[in-house]
């Protein structure tokens, strides 16, 4: 296997073209707990252009929300430590930077919407003085002033009746509100990148696709960066751009949504693909990954998927894989990055030929 690329080699690179606006190299994060040390995300490094859609992809546990959290600063110190990498945006390293300077960047420049609205949102206070506080606090606008703008942006992300809701509390929204208000207090500061965790969660099949066009619609309208956090395949096929798959905290396997949608090469990606329910299959059952996710305090030497792969063999169990180069032909471009499709596996041209 002669294209492997090394743990310092980004895993999409093109000098002539403009850099990406976040960058997280190498990351890694502990939780350390009386129980033993909670390894959540294990050397993640992925890249974000401006206008571009990176969906991030995975079982519950596989470490997507707590790597987006330490993008935002928000890992609890203790338990939690980022104990290696790099967060750049626009080239900075925000974890080389002071508190107050990784401040400004957060809610700013980067800004995100949590997976859950209801426990998101303050219940004591009305949803228009939320959205405004963001106005007030960064932006130095007047109570009168931060309460127009919020009304102006309950507009925009299609909260109807803005100027009479804009007083009304969390509980008097409907799930599908709630998370449009989330997505209004992301967008107030106009951020370079917006990170969305699982937006569409415990909401039905019409409202999940109304938040997804809402998102697509304001992304094109401002050229931020969205990184899309969710275990949902259909949502990541009609919006996403690019996709990293991760599993008990790596990724496992990038690409464009094409190419890992008509040829994994991972077998997780595979088990993900080959579970996803078919309208013209006759059997009754589905086709689930065996087995279930490692605990994250004793992760499997080797590959840690080697316990639930069909393609397992011996150096499986013992040597972890690096992330391959395995892109077919020419990189695609998308957005402002070259795309290189890389798989953590031993044997990916066998997943991907049958070889």
């Amino acid at each position: 296997m002669s294209h492997l690329i090394t743990s310092s080699e980004p895993h999409f690179h093109d000098a002539g073209r403009a850099e990406p606006v976040l960058e997280v190299e190498d990351l890694h994060v502990e939780f350390r707990t009386p129980r033993g040390t909670v390894n959540a995300v294990n050397g993640v490094t992925y890249q974000l252009a401006a206008g571009e859609t990176l969906a991030i992809l995975g079982e519950s546990g596989s470490g997507k929300s707590v790597s987006a959290q330490a993008v935002m600063g928000l890992i609890e110190t203790p338990p939690g430590h980022i104990t290696k990498g790099a967060i750049r945006f626009r080239g900075n390293d925000l974890l080389q930077q002071p508190e107050d300077e990784r401040r400004r960047v957060r809610g700013q420049r980067i800004a995100m919407v949590f997976q859950d609205a209801l426990t998101a949102l303050n219940p004591v206070f009305t949803v228009g003085w939320q959205i405004g506080e963001m106005l007030r606090v960064h932006a130095g606008l007047s109570r009168r002033d931060a309460k127009a703008r919020a009304i102006e942006l309950m507009d925009r992300v299609g909260i109807p009746s803005a100027r009479q809701r804009v007083n009304q509390y969390p509980h008097e929204f409907s799930g599908g509100m709630r998370q449009r208000a989330m997505i209004a207090m992301a967008l107030a500061l106009e951020p370079d990148v917006l990170i969305a965790d699982e937006p569409t969660t415990a909401l039905d099949v019409t409202v999940q696709a109304q938040v997804m066009d809402l998102l697509a619609e304001l992304q094109e309208q401002t050229g931020m960066g969205l990184i899309l956090i969710t275990h949902d395949l259909g949502v990541v096929a009609e919006v996403a751009d690019r996709l990293a798959v991760m599993y008990a905290g790596r990724i496992v396997e990038t690409g464009t949504v094409a190419q890992l949608y008509a040829r994994p090469a991972h077998p997780y990606t595979e088990g993900l693909m080959r579970s996803i329910p078919q309208l013209d299959q006759r059997k009754g059952e589905l086709d689930p990954i065996e087995g279930a996710p490692p605990s994250l305090t004793a992760i499997p030497s080797g590959c840690p998927f080697h316990p639930r792969c069909p393609y397992r063999r011996d150096d499986c169990v013992t040597v972890e894989p690096p992330p391959y180069d395995v892109t077919d032909g020419q990189p695609v471009e998308a957005g402002d990055l070259t795309v290189r499709r890389t798989s953590a596996c031993h044997y990916f041209q066998e997943v991907l030929h049958g070889q």
